[in-house]
């Protein structure tokens, strides 16, 4: 099983660029208008569409789990080694477990974050980040 999703972008190129990186696979299908990134892990199918009129409005967030601490650190490498802005948390409280984590955003606006959870909590999120999501 696979998750699929479908993203409008201003620039095809740039958000290739981001995706490549992010999930460290080359597209299977890449057009002029077109890309289509067919992860196993995650289990993912991402379409790119070209859309100069693309409005990204959505208050939104995505994210990758992974099953080390380690394959944040490779993310973290991955993304800033690409010129990419990231943002890292290192365990924080966050939606009830403690978490290493890497934020980063895609050509469109859409955050990403790539974690870890440490151990599960009884408090949502820390007392000095109200929303850390």
């Amino acid at each position: 099983m696979k998750l699929h999703l479908n993203f409008a972008t201003h620039d095809l190129a740039a958000s290739v660029a981001f995706y490549r990186t992010l999930l460290q696979a080359e597209p299977v299908k890449h057009y002029g208008a077109y890309a289509l990134f067919l992860t196993e892990t995650p289990g993912l199918e991402l379409a790119l569409d070209l859309d100069p009129q693309a409005c990204i409005c959505e208050g939104a967030h995505y994210g990758i789990v992974v099953d080390a601490p380690e394959a944040v650190d490779a993310a973290i490498a991955r993304l800033q080694a690409a010129g990419y802005s990231i943002e890292v948390e290192t365990e924080e409280t966050c939606c009830y477990a403690v978490q290493n984590k890497v934020w980063a955003t895609d050509p469109n606006g859409r955050r990403w974050e790539t974690y870890h959870v440490l151990t599960e909590t009884e408090a949502r999120d820390a007392a000095a980040v109200p929303a850390c999501c």
